[in-house]
């Protein structure tokens, strides 16, 4: 776990004091940097001492074969994983005759800071060599906002003390070494040795390094060309072979001189273009780097996160700690989606790769409810990259003998590779996860053109799917047996709540947007029939309810299955690392939220008492093994009255990963739950729902946080809603005219750019007093971590 005091809590910037040997691969993940297109682990410059080495393009993978014991129809036969690509970052330092490596010599200062208003990386570092040469060395990176293929690191060396000789060496290098560093099923497969050369060529305007993988067969380019700056004369030197590039810079320094070298880095990868167009798109990527010139490059990313900031900052009073995390949080959400551009958003964005780089229903249903608030570009083309898949879809709904589309339970490109199918294929409630990204996007947008171009498509499909799973009853009530919900320690059961409520959703947005755009509609197919029976099918879905209890089975039978002995397990969590499967899923313990899910996206289908009852009832048996949970029980905590509970639910949320909370942040950070942060900050605390298409506010505040400051945008407006334990007030920030309307706890409320409204806030009491968790898995208390 991190120590707070080698990482300063300071607002707007994640700060690292000392450089922590036995905690490299936590720090590489933190520091990482990336557009969503590009991504860069914070490994040091010099490449060494290093955990994980990471270079990542976005959807770069190989292939590799998925072994099983024993096959079965309509198993997946090969798995991706994405490839660390040929490593740009190095930039090594001999000073006289001395490696700058900081295991020798003394390390007199060691600095590096994340600063989230500026997208820039940079360490500071103040070393004396075994020979007694003391220098000091700043550098800044970034991956650009603006050039999409585009990182760049300005290098800048001096002697201290006396006079000293430096070679800077400045490398390209394929096919690092990767270490495997756990028997953890959630950490990426290692390949060796995955990219293949292809060519090879270097001169004056830069060096090209070409690679190709076997099985894939997608060809990646990567290029380099320098700046240097010197007070006396110097020489340079280039070495280019097929797995590396050498450019090298010579001279030497008088104490008070330095030497500045700033490094462009261009990548590009395709599986259709050719050799050349791959050299050539990098090679003008790296003219249009050096004609923005370093300063450029930072002009432009302070201008772009200006912009992005100015409609998603989250200010948090009373909390420092949170109030960095949550600022941290949205910064590495912003960079995983920013530049992705019609490709996926991994579980892990490009900050490591866990879960072998795949995108799972995390980005539906976590991600982009943010980005649709922030940047709702990017939300529309992550789900452009996922109707770019949907043949893949259809064919594997056609090997599964379905109709419609069955999307992948993970994948890089848009096949299934999860090979574990009751966690995998069954879990069918992606389909629905991706037609409400669809739904939500249109709501928040207002994009028409959006929903006829890929939103109905897609709609359609899904509800395809639905149909040919479901089927009614002899009563006429609609199942969906064997499938599994978000809780993966409960599989392949029937009417699992969550997923019923979501398919009638599906179906329901299916028929009325069929409806709206007929002539689009009957270009796929559909005709009055089929949406007559999308609505009579989402009209009867059953919800079992257990009228004894009080509450609503996560599935059917879920409420009379034994009771999990949770003082056995106390110390042996995560649970699927120290149980079967076949133990989990025949009793009543729960992976993640998954019946609160449904309570949160679905609040339309239950009372505020029966929300209160299945809270209760399912935060006993909780034990967040997943990411993605704490953010989902901190909103409903919030809802049914127990903020404290929620207050200590989004600060887990929020610092998973600063913290290290669930001991894997070494392997890349966990998007979906920094994407929690600002959910259980602005849905929960805020109370942000979308009602009948449009905005509604509930808000409260727990005890410890006196103010909360959020802005999203709005159909082209910016609205900040400033809450204390008194009241809100909503505020429009755009141009004379603009005006937004929304409802304040039911209330219809217009707010314009010249009439910010206020109202006053009722306490909120909970119906039931605050539940208790498993042994073992209280969450961290909020107040008790916090200096303030």
């Amino acid at each position: 776990m991190i120590d707070r005091g080698h990482h300063p809590i300071e607002p707007w910037r994640l700060r690292e004091t000392r450089l922590q040997m036995d905690r490299l691969a936590q720090s590489e993940s933190l520091f990482a940097l990336s557009n969503g297109h590009i991504g860069l682990r914070g490994n040091l410059d010099e490449g060494e001492p290093y955990a994980i080495p990471g270079t990542y393009l976005n959807s770069f993978y190989e292939q590799r074969p998925l072994p099983y014991a024993e096959a079965g129809y309509g198993y997946p036969e090969s798995g991706q994983t994405l490839v660390d690509v040929t490593n740009g970052k190095l930039i090594r330092l001999l000073v006289d005759d001395s490696p700058f490596d900081i295991r020798y010599g003394y390390l007199t200062q060691h600095e590096r800071s994340l600063d989230f208003r500026s997208g820039i990386l940079q360490r500071d570092v103040d070393w004396t060599s075994p020979g007694g040469k003391r220098i000091r060395v700043r550098s800044r990176r970034l991956v650009s906002l603006t050039q999409r293929a585009i990182a760049a690191i300005e290098y800048v060396v001096e002697p201290v003390d006396q006079p000293a000789r430096f070679v800077v060496q400045s490398e390209l290098v394929a096919n690092e070494s990767q270490p495997k560093l756990s028997d953890d099923p959630r950490v990426a497969a290692v390949l060796d040795n995955p990219l293949k050369p292809v060519s090879h060529d270097g001169g004056e305007n830069g060096v090209v390094l070409i690679h190709r993988t076997t099985r894939s067969r997608q060809l990646m380019a990567a290029a380099m060309t320098h700046e240097v700056e010197a007070p006396a004369r110097y020489a340079m030197d280039l070495d280019v072979r097929e797995n590396w590039a050498r450019s090298t810079v010579i001279c030497q320094l008088q104490p008070g001189e330095s030497l500045r070298v700033v490094k462009y880095l261009a990548y590009g990868w395709s599986s259709l273009r050719s050799e050349t167009a791959i050299r050539d798109q990098v090679a003008a990527a790296l003219s249009s780097a050096r004609f923005s010139g370093w300063d450029g490059l930072v002009k432009q990313q302070a201008d772009f996160l200006d912009d992005f900031w100015d409609g998603a900052d989250v200010e948090v009073h009373g909390h420092s700690e949170l109030q960095q995390a949550v600022r941290f949080a949205l910064f590495h959400v912003l960079q995983a989606g920013a530049r992705a551009e019609r490709r996926a958003i991994p579980s892990k964005g490009l900050t490591g790769a866990g879960y072998d780089g795949h995108t799972f229903w995390d980005t539906e249903g976590f991600v982009l409810p943010v980005l649709n608030y922030t940047l709702p570009d990017a939300a529309a083309d992550a789900l452009r990259w996922r109707h770019s898949t949907l043949g893949m879809a259809k064919e594997r709904a056609a090997v599964l003998g379905l109709r419609g589309a069955s999307f992948p339970w993970r994948t890089i490109r848009g096949q299934e590779c999860s090979g574990y199918w009751p966690a995998g294929t069954a879990a069918f409630h992606i389909n629905a996860d991706i037609a409400d990204a669809v739904m939500r996007h249109h709501t928040v947008t207002g994009d028409d053109e959006f929903l006829e171009e890929v939103g109905l498509e897609l709609l359609v499909e899904t509800a395809r799917l639905w149909m040919s799973l479901g089927h009614h009853d002899r009563h006429g009530r609609w199942h969906l047996p064997g499938v599994t919900g978000p809780d993966e320690y409960s599989a392949v059961a029937d009417d699992n709540v969550f997923t019923n409520l979501m398919a009638a959703r599906n179906l329901r947005s299916a028929a009325e947007v069929a409806v709206k755009h007929p002539a689009k509609a009957r270009e796929l197919g559909v005709d009055s029939e089929e949406e007559a029976c999308w609505r009579d099918a989402a009209a009867a879905v059953h919800v079992p309810y257990d009228e004894d209890l009080g509450v609503h089975p996560q599935s059917e039978g879920f409420t009379g299955y034994a009771e999990w002995d949770f003082e056995a397990y106390k110390d042996k969590y995560p649970l699927l690392l120290h149980a079967a499967y076949f133990e989990l899923y025949r009793k009543q313990v729960i992976k993640q939220a998954d019946l609160m899910l449904a309570t949160f996206w679905c609040g339309d289908a239950f009372t505020p008492e029966e929300k209160a009852r299945n809270f209760d009832y399912y935060e006993r048996l909780t034990v967040r093994d997943s990411s993605l949970s704490a953010c989902v029980q901190a909103v409903m905590a919030a809802e049914v009255g127990h903020l404290d509970l929620a207050y200590d639910y989004a600060y887990e949320a929020a610092l998973i990963d600063m913290r290290n909370l669930h001991h894997n942040t070494g392997d890349g950070l966990h998007m979906a739950s920094l994407a929690g942060a600002w959910t259980a900050l602005v849905a929960g605390f805020g109370g942000l729902r979308q009602v009948e298409g449009g905005l509604c506010f509930d808000p409260a505040l727990p005890e410890g946080l006196p103010r909360l400051v959020f802005t999203i945008r709005w159909r082209g407006v910016r609205l900040k809603v400033d809450i204390n334990s008194v009241d809100v007030t909503y505020s429009v920030h755009d141009g004379p005219g603009a005006s937004m309307t929304l409802r304040h706890a039911g209330e219809r409320i217009t707010v314009t750019t010249d009439s910010p409204v206020t109202r006053s806030l009722e306490k909120r009491q909970p119906l039931l007093p605050r539940p208790t968790q498993p042994v073992g898995r209280e969450p961290r208390s909020a107040i008790a971590h916090n200096d303030h």
